[in-house]
């Protein structure tokens, strides 16, 4: 068994509720759980597997003595954080409150108690500025096309102040949009909330300039594995990694769910954002620390689908 003790901050979320159903036993000392229910995903904590020390705390990270909670903890995976992109466009007060203030309550909190900090940031961070990007784009050509990528932008330069301040332990993992199933699974990014929409019998609601613009995702089991790797190899020397499973255009998308709905039809609409040119994402990076994507997107489609409708679609 090993000796760390890991905390993971929005544990019942799509991401945190998918790591902590694939945990096995002796793969940490402690799981500590930290979530506000602010979603009501109580679900996520039906069925845990077995084997596991796991310890659910209530709590919002911007109330919680979070000092207290991390005392004896080794490693934190923050996953707590406001993700509906487009949802952030009204919420931009609250959104800084969360994905900003919160980050660097829980970082502080880490500088003190000594615990290293796993970060999940965002590839939508590049915005528009080339065909194909890696961790090497200059800072100055970032462009975020949401408050969400903003704020995650914002976060990820306040890290690396903390870590020449204070010696602040991190990783910063850039992640494409999230895709696959999981207890606490929203319907909120692309290719879920197509997923719904077709199971549903609804037209798939697509950004009138998004159809043939291509896209980092990343499957949930490649989040997870990503997150596992950094840990295992104790890389948290303040280092940015990108995050992909594969980069795909909206019409590919579209063509894979027609597999499992023949007659799913779509509907452009308008957005204020996402209405950057195409961009691909490398992830040559993490991958050459062993790092191999397996998350399928037509497997994950046909998954979420058939969960959705049943044994078949009337």
């Amino acid at each position: 068994m090993t000796d760390k003790r890991i905390l993971i901050t929005g544990a019942l979320g799509h991401i945190g509720s998918g790591l902590i159903h694939n945990m096995v036993g002796g793969q940490f000392k402690e799981v500590r759980l930290l979530d506000n229910f602010s979603t009501q995903r109580y679900s996520s904590l039906f069925n845990l597997p077995k084997g596991v020390t796991y310890d659910f705390r209530e709590g919002d990270i911007l109330t919680a003595d979070l000092v207290s909670l991390l005392t004896d903890i080794d490693v934190v995976i923050h996953l707590a954080a406001m993700t509906d992109a487009a949802g952030t466009l009204e919420r931009r007060e609250e959104l800084e409150e969360i994905n900003h203030k919160g980050t660097k309550r829980v970082a502080e909190a880490c500088i003190q108690t000594g615990s290293c900090l796993v970060f999940p940031s965002t590839t939508s961070v590049y915005g528009s500025q080339a065909e194909v990007v890696d961790e090497n784009c200059p800072l100055e050509e970032l462009q975020p096309q949401s408050p969400y990528a903003e704020f995650k932008l914002i976060s990820e330069n306040m890290l690396t102040e903390l870590r020449k301040e204070h010696a602040l332990r991190f990783v910063t993992l850039r992640f494409g949009t999230i895709f696959g199933m999981s207890p606490g699974m929203r319907f909120h990014t692309a290719v879920n909330k197509f997923c719904w929409e077709a199971a549903m019998g609804q037209p798939i609601s697509v950004w009138r300039t998004a159809l043939d613009q291509k896209r980092p995702y990343l499957g949930l089991n490649d989040a997870i594995q990503s997150i596992r790797l950094v840990i295992n190899q104790d890389i948290f020397s303040g280092e940015l990694f990108n995050v992909v499973s594969s980069n795909n255009t909206v019409r590919e998308i579209v063509e894979l769910i027609t597999e499992s709905v023949p007659d799913v039809t779509v509907k452009f609409v308008d957005s204020l954002i996402m209405n950057q040119l195409s961009y691909e994402v490398l992830a040559h990076k993490l991958g050459a620390l062993g790092f191999k994507p397996r998350d399928n997107l037509s497997t994950a489609i046909k998954e979420a689908v058939s969960a959705l409708n049943g044994a078949s679609r009337k």
